[in-house]
């Protein structure tokens, strides 16, 4: 602040005066908050982006000025004529030694009344529970049918049904036509919603218009309309003005879009990404079918070894192979038998040969026998003059017995 002396008269420049009273604008705080209504005049909004402009009634005048940056961020720009609101902080401009408004907000006028009318509603649609969030219902992935209620003329329409055909062309989709501004709009939108939702049957709807000020939006603001969409069969998404705008319709919807455009993408699933999600899908069935062609190979080959170890054919093998291994054994066993029998019967043959009288007879020896055939194995059994038989190695002769002696170691 400027200090004034304590003494003596005060004699100010133009430049401290000028100071001095802007500081005293900006301290107080009623003017650095203020809304001021009037009708717009002069009007300019030169090259460098600002808006200059004059708020009159019918007995003064005050200049405002809005700088570039706040300029940019308005949904409403007036003109010359318009009945406005506009609020800002009021200073001094020194050079030209005026009082202004620096403005950061317009609005056309009776915007402040249509907003504490659209507080009250909010507070008390709240205070039911109409915004709750767990009455709030989830969008179908992948619609059939979505219905949507706009004006038919407008440009949302149009934004909506190409960003649709873009992103998910096979849907079926469902108009409701109607006015989305003036006093008709409520009643409109009402009926589109009954007809959606008991002639249709769709799976979503979007209600939808673009932007403008409180007033154009104002049917969205509706009781009547908010409790349509409260108890509407198929899920709603709001797509109502821009970005910055909210309506009653916006928090009684199960979903809130920015903007048109914005509620048909979340209202339809992007062709792109099914393409995607839809070859990755069949790469992991592609992948899953051959573990489990893989995996099934493998239990049956495990149940091939299983049979075929329960298999008969198996034991008939075996059985077969003992039974060669038998035949060998008993062939081998035969064998070795007949061998020793052959030994046997050799040495028995040696023996016998050894033991025939025959075999003596080769040797020099005769075998005596009676006329009747009988050995003669001792003296006793001939008598002199008997005529015996000798049988040589290469013949027989007829002995007759002349004389008979006796060993004396027999007697």
């Amino acid at each position: 602040m400027i200090q004034l002396p304590m003494f003596g008269p005060t004699v100010w420049t133009v430049t401290q005066l000028t100071r001095y009273l802007r500081e005293l604008f900006e301290n107080d705080e009623y003017l650095q908050d203020v809304w001021i209504q009037g009708e717009v005049s002069n009007l300019s909004r030169p090259s460098s982006g600002h808006l200059y402009f004059t708020v009159k009634d019918n007995a003064s005048a005050l200049k405002c000025v809005m700088w570039r940056n706040t300029v940019l961020r308005q949904t409403y720009i007036p003109r010359d004529g318009d009945a406005i609101e506009v609020h800002g902080s009021v200073s001094v401009y020194e050079t030209a030694g005026q009082y202004q408004l620096y403005a950061d907000q317009l609005r056309p006028a009776g915007e402040g009344l249509l907003f504490q009318e659209f507080l009250r509603l909010k507070s008390r649609l709240e205070a039911e529970g109409l915004f709750a969030e767990e009455r709030k219902r989830p969008i179908p992935q992948w619609p059939h049918t979505i219905g949507i209620i706009t004006s038919p003329t407008g440009a949302a329409l149009r934004d909506i049904l190409n960003t649709i055909r873009r992103r998910y062309p096979s849907v079926r989709v469902v108009l409701a036509p109607t006015a989305v501004q003036g006093e008709e709009a409520p009643a409109g939108i009402v009926a589109g919603l009954e007809k959606l939702n008991h002639l249709v049957h769709t799976d979503v709807i979007i209600l939808a218009r673009g932007g403008g000020s409180i007033e154009d939006l104002w049917p969205f603001n509706d009781e009547r309309v908010a409790r349509a969409v409260a108890i509407s069969q198929s899920p709603v998404i709001s797509g109502v003005g821009h970005e910055t705008d909210f309506t009653i319709v916006d928090f009684v919807s199960d979903l809130r879009a920015p903007t048109p455009t914005a509620a048909a993408e979340l209202a339809t699933p992007n062709r792109i990404d099914l393409q995607a999600d839809l070859s990755g899908t069949h790469l992991r069935i592609g992948r899953a079918a051959q573990s489990i062609i893989q995996n099934n190979r493998w239990q049956i080959s495990r149940v091939e070894n299983r049979l075929r170890l329960q298999s008969p054919e198996i034991r008939i093998r075996s059985g077969r192979q003992r039974l060669d291994d038998l035949i060998h054994r008993a062939s081998a066993t035969t064998l070795h038998i007949l061998r020793l029998h052959q030994v046997q019967l050799a040495g028995r043959q040696a023996r016998l040969a050894s033991l025939n009288p025959e075999a003596v007879l080769n040797r020099g020896y005769a075998l005596l026998r009676t006329p009747d055939g009988k050995i003669i194995q001792s003296v006793s059994r001939v008598t002199i003059d008997e005529i015996v038989e000798a049988k040589l190695k290469d013949g027989r002769l007829e002995v007759q017995v002349k004389s008979i002696s006796q060993n004396k170691d027999r007697q």
